[in-house]
């Protein structure tokens, strides 16, 4: 990589945070429309009573860069890959999630379970959901003739809440790195790359200031009822982590930042 490529990003990551300009919006270089799975943008248009998949192929063209799925160069977005490509990660590399699953509390302990979850985001998002949830042990006893869990743990709303957070609000323009999902004994680590945009703080997340880098992400996961737009999902999890007597920290470490979830 040499010194004006490094710039170029440098100067790209700066506008995404001031808001100026939205990496999701941009178009793949290579793809085109044959990298949409169109049944699934029928699918997503049936909802507003558009049928998609009887149109001309002008008018669907139309349709899907009016929505930015496609550019006018009729390239595939780096959104529209995301949300409905064939198989985004022919494209978009890294544009997924590390699972990893340690007996311990360090990064050093043995690691016992290790998967790279790939696909769109909505499959991402449940299949993340699926290995957290299947690996969470509550502890329990019998109390009469019931089994009462020793442990009371989140409910389901708040580790899904943190796997949409991640895979809505990462910057994309970082290619080297995924989502992370470290699970340890006492705790859970959603790291993803990305700083927090210049008017945001850590603060303002706790109380509800919603943020949007990438504003074609949001919109889609919106519509398909995987994101509450009015920022309330990581004060939700602030909330939920107090009743339960437990922590969660929210903190920037270099251009990633990380939510730890403690057990």
């Amino acid at each position: 990589m040499t010194n004006k490529d490094a710039s170029q990003r440098e100067l790209l990551r700066l506008f995404q945070k001031s808001g100026i300009f939205h990496f999701d919006v941009t178009g793949v270089e290579g793809s085109s429309l044959k990298d949409i799975n169109l049944s699934k943008v029928d699918e997503y248009f049936s909802r507003y009573d558009v049928d998609f998949i009887n149109e001309s192929e002008e008018e669907k063209i139309r349709l899907l860069r009016n929505i930015d799925i496609l550019t006018k160069d009729n390239e595939a977005t780096v959104g529209g890959l995301l949300i409905f490509g064939i198989n985004p990660q022919r494209y978009l590399l890294n544009a997924s999630i590390s699972f990893a699953r340690f007996k311990g509390k360090e990064i050093a302990a043995e690691l016992i379970d290790k998967q790279v979850i790939k696909g769109t985001l909505d499959i991402q998002i449940d299949t993340a959901f699926s290995l957290l949830k299947n690996n969470i042990v509550n502890s329990s006893e019998i109390v009469g003739t019931k089994r009462v869990a020793k442990n009371k743990t989140y409910p389901d709303k708040v580790f899904r809440e943190l796997i949409v957070n991640a895979c809505v609000h990462r910057d994309y323009s970082i290619h080297g790195s995924r989502i992370r999902i470290l699970f340890f004994d006492d705790r859970i680590e959603f790291i993803n790359p990305g700083r927090l945009p210049n008017t945001v703080t850590i603060e303002k997340l706790k109380a509800g200031v919603s943020y949007a880098v990438n504003p074609v992400i949001v919109k889609f996961m919106e519509n398909l009822r995987y994101v509450d737009k009015l920022g309330r999902g990581l004060p939700m999890v602030y909330q939920e982590a107090k009743k339960l007597d437990k922590e969660v920290v929210f903190e920037e470490i270099g251009e990633e930042f990380k939510v730890a979830l403690y057990l």
